[in-house]
């Protein structure tokens, strides 16, 4: 990879990205009806609006052409459970008890328990008419009270746990983790196209009622085992001669996953849904970059706290609101999704959240990045971390972070330093001290908030 013409183009595009009010920024009398997609360890590079070659992902790139691409999008945390928890809550994770993997069938290894006191997002939207459904993956709790239906979706169609061991069999160490609202169910094929029926059915059905509906439509690809249909591995490896074959696997899966998409945009298309409907998409964190995962030219991967895990694609589509093919430098978090979808859907989100929302750049409003401190957080098990947390704090340019909890604090300069190669805490020890101030500050709130489940149930 060229990494200095990559940032050069980057760069480029950074500059004109500035978003003029558009005079199709004009708000709707009814409801929009929401949905967010949410991708599971796609790269911040794996997508072919990008400008990533070798990869054909024409449904994924028509949310960023036909609407704004959010140039500076970034997941909660750089792990599955604590950005999921951050979308449906507006909170940093640890506020609400994840402050890394939930794994309730191997208790031993599980690093958070969603917080009876969070409030979600369906719960919010109910009492303005809106019904809501869950479809794909969930990873906040296989157990009462902390499944989908118990805290506030009308509908649920997927799994539970963190990830399956085969997109076929949809086994999670033997166990079945899939439901339909709390029953078992055992469909059959290929994990993706599973959710994506549920999905197109449940938007078929939306289309003949006169409620407003928030789908969240949480895939679980490209999370490994990375398992694409034998048919779209045969059709990688004959258009990209040459390419690796676990480069090869990952294209494949990604692009069957692109194909659901669109299959679910064409519904919305189909059903006459498309014209009031905002469509969020991003992914849950980094890409894995031992399956072959692109994260551009950031550093890292998902599971650390440098760019590579942390910056995500991120789109929205909103059909008469959202200018085509516009941009924004502004910087985002998962947890911003949350006051947006709200705001949009004329609900007040609750005073305590941390996330803000960014519905004034969706009308085309030119917003400068307000001045707040991004937080995030990852706790886990093992020997690399010990049950111990890494962390990493933004304010302005500067970036302070700790990615193993056994190694000294680094500080970066994204302005200068984007790729994060150069070192300052030694040097820089006014930023340096500010900065392990406010995140030891941010650590101290979270412990707030247990993450162990406790004995006799949540009495929080």
């Amino acid at each position: 990879m060229n990494v200095g013409g990559t940032l050069s183009v980057l760069s480029t595009l950074l500059l004109s990205a500035a978003v003029a009010p558009s005079a199709l920024a004009q708000k709707s009398s009814a409801k929009p009806n929401i949905l967010i997609i949410l991708t599971d360890d796609q790269g911040r590079g794996d997508y072919s609006a990008f400008g990533t070659r070798y990869i054909h992902t024409p449904n994924i790139d028509r949310i960023f052409q036909e609407g704004i691409t959010f140039d500076n999008f970034y997941a909660n945390s750089s792990v599955c459970s604590p950005s999921r928890a951050a979308l449906l809550t507006g909170c940093y994770p640890d506020r609400v008890g994840v402050p890394g993997v939930i794994r309730e069938e191997t208790p031993d290894d599980s690093w958070g328990y969603f917080s009876q006191r969070a409030r979600l997002l369906p719960q919010l939207l109910k009492p303005a008419g809106y019904h809501s459904a869950l479809i794909g993956k969930w990873h906040l709790g296989i157990g009462s009270p902390n499944t989908p239906t118990e805290r506030g979706f009308d509908l649920f169609r997927g799994f539970l746990g963190d990830m399956m061991d085969d997109y076929w069999t949809h086994l999670r160490h033997g166990f079945n983790f899939m439901r339909h609202n709390q029953e078992v169910v055992d469909p059959k094929g290929h994990a993706t196209d599973v959710f994506t029926g549920w999905a197109c059915d449940y938007l078929t059905e939306q289309a003949k009622q006169s409620k407003p509906f928030l789908l969240y439509l949480a895939y679980n690809a490209p999370h490994d085992p990375v398992q694409p249909p034998p048919e779209w591995l045969v059709k990688v490896k004959l258009r990209e001669p040459g390419i690796s074959e676990r480069r090869a696997h990952l294209v494949a899966l990604i692009e069957h996953l692109d194909s659901g998409i669109g299959k679910v945009l064409d519904t919305l298309d189909s059903t006459g849904l498309a014209k009031n409907t905002l469509v969020i998409f991003t992914s849950d964190n980094g890409g894995v970059l031992a399956n072959g995962a692109n994260n551009g030219p950031w550093r890292s991967e998902k599971g650390h706290m440098y760019e590579g895990g942390l910056r995500v694609p991120g789109a929205a589509r909103w059909p008469g609101t959202i200018k085509p093919g516009s941009r924004t430098e502004r910087t985002t978090l998962t947890m911003d999704i949350f006051p947006t979808v709200c705001s949009a859907a004329g609900v007040k989100p609750p005073r305590n959240i941390d996330g803000v929302s960014f519905l004034p750049t969706l009308h085309g409003e030119a917003e400068a990045n307000g001045a707040r401190d991004y937080y995030f957080v990852r706790r886990e098990g093992g020997p690399a971390y010990g049950g111990k947390t890494i962390d990493a704090l933004r304010r302005g340019d500067f970036k302070l972070l700790q990615d193993s909890p056994f190694a000294p604090l680094e500080l970066y300069n994204l302005a200068t330093d984007p790729l994060e190669s150069n070192n300052l805490a030694a040097a820089d020890h006014t930023s340096f001290k500010a900065l392990a101030a406010a995140l030891m500050r941010q650590v101290q709130i979270g412990g707030e908030t247990p993450w162990q489940k406790p004995q006799g149930g949540d009495k929080r």
